[in-house]
């Protein structure tokens, strides 16, 4: 596992090329040393593609193909080598565009996050211009050892607003010759007699100011066969034990790109944070998943808040990198319940309400994550809880479970005044009941902004907080 690449973000483009490579190697002999010359020569005759004439790049959903090795020779004949490379975005069809039936080939520049990638694909030239020759064929009769995959190349390059395709592509011919490079040390360190590991290629988001950087891991070896390699990677970018960074669920995800379970990740971040006189926001870390009512083909529809948030903050340890364990059911969660003494057998499968002690008591059993425990005598206290909340997403940044009553909520983070004591939660609302339609959700107030009475002022609540672990 080793760094392909490393961008600072910025406002720029990103410019993403993907594509397979195909790595055949005829072996006359098993002897290791052998074979490892062999494949090494090999990865250079693909490196030579690479920087050869016959590589192309296509823009997805685009009529724009690009030669970068012949000039950075360009189709449609207005895009030139001095041409921005952001430009080639109004090149590219959107799905709405295509369903509003504006099909013609220029397109106006998109304003989604979507629009600040390029994506490409990587393909060779097969046949040549010129006259044809006659096809020659030979045979030879020899033994032979043939190992073959695909590799799958996938390179991020981010660009400025001033950069051009030719500077642009330039960039990002070194970043896939210099993936090849770290393939091939993957792909040599973790061969197994005759057996080869698909090197993959992984983009994980630093902090600022390293920004994007790549990681090339043998496909099929678990993170816990990596521990070593990955906490050399976290003194070379001098980050804290206390984060996954490099972790296969630590993935950056691309914003172009949908989640296949189809959950919505982070609908808060559309909101627009309130405005107080001398407040900070402090806000949930990380990435999590909106779980809520009568999803999963689950009726649980006015018993199940609590579970539904339990499954949320469950989201967040396992997309964060900390657990591989995926998001437990109900039922899962009940037989843990039962697991660790708190509830009867008769428990599973039943319609029982559950809260914050029994949310602890879960992501102690299945995660082995520990939390702590606020007590709120009635709900006008909480807003008297800044201090605790803030210094809370501030430092350990996971969503907080808080249930009251038959009622409870997510608590993504606060606004607070330090000066005025004033306070607004951002609240994810597992009681929703509809189709995961962002726009719905937060122009209706499922994941919102509240002030301090949207509590019940004279009930009492308990608060989970879950605990980050100190060590990955």
């Amino acid at each position: 596992m080793v760094v392909a690449d490393s961008q600072a973000s910025d406002t720029g483009t990103i410019l993403r090329v993907r594509g397979p490579l195909e790595l055949k190697c005829r072996l006359d002999s098993t002897d290791a040393l052998l074979m490892q010359k062999v494949i090494s020569t090999t990865f250079e005759t693909l490196r030579s593609q690479v920087k050869s004439e016959s590589c192309v790049l296509t823009v997805c959903d685009s009529p724009v193909i690009i030669w970068p090795n012949r000039g950075v020779h360009a189709t449609p004949e207005e895009i030139t080598p001095n041409t921005l490379c952001e430009e080639i975005l109004q090149w590219i069809q959107t799905d709405e565009q295509e369903s509003a039936g504006k099909r013609s080939a220029k397109k106006k520049s998109r304003k989604s996050p979507a629009a600040n990638v390029i994506n490409l694909r990587l393909m060779m030239e097969v046949t040549k211009t010129g006259p044809l020759s006659a096809p020659i064929l030979s045979r030879t009769v020899q033994k032979s050892l043939f190992l073959s995959t695909t590799l799958p190349m996938d390179c991020v390059v981010r660009t400025t607003c001033s950069d051009t395709i030719k500077e642009a592509f330039e960039h990002l011919l070194e970043a896939l010759t210099h993936q090849l490079c770290e393939m091939e040390k993957v792909t040599l360190q973790h061969m197994k007699g005759t057996t080869l590991l698909v090197p993959e290629p992984l983009h994980f988001l630093l902090p600022e100011p390293k920004g994007l950087v790549t990681a090339v891991y043998p496909a099929g070896v678990p993170d816990s066969q990596l521990e070593t390699q990955r906490k050399e990677l976290h003194q070379q970018f001098e980050l804290p034990d206390d984060w996954p960074y490099f972790r296969r669920a630590n993935a950056y995800h691309f914003p172009n790109e949908p989640y296949k379970d189809g959950y919505l990740r982070n609908p808060h971040l559309v909101l627009t944070h309130p405005t107080l006189d001398n407040g900070k926001v402090y806000l949930v870390q990380g990435i999590y998943s909106y779980h809520h009512y009568m999803q999963d083909h689950m009726d649980d529809n006015g018993w199940g808040c609590a579970y539904r948030s339990l499954q949320t903050i469950c989201s967040w340890f396992q997309q964060q990198g900390y657990t591989e364990r995926s998001v437990p059911t109900h039922k899962e969660i009940q037989q843990a319940l039962v697991d660790v003494g708190d509830k009867q057998g008769s428990f599973v499968g039943s319609r029982q309400w559950i809260g914050s002690i029994e949310v602890q008591a879960v992501l102690n059993q299945l995660l082995e994550v520990t939390s702590k425990i606020m007590f709120v005598s009635q709900g006008s206290e909480l807003a008297s809880k800044g201090r605790e909340l803030a210094n809370h997403f501030l430092t350990e940044g996971t969503p907080i479970m808080i249930g009251g009553g038959v009622l409870a909520h997510t608590i993504l983070g606060v606004a607070w005044s330090e000066t005025t004591g004033q306070i607004r939660y951002l609240i994810l609302d597992p009681h929703y009941t509809g189709a995961e339609d962002l726009q719905l959700i937060t122009d209706k107030g499922w994941c919102g902004w509240k002030s301090p009475d949207f509590w019940d002022q004279t009930a009492y609540y308990n608060l989970c907080l879950p605990q980050r672990p100190k060590t990955i």
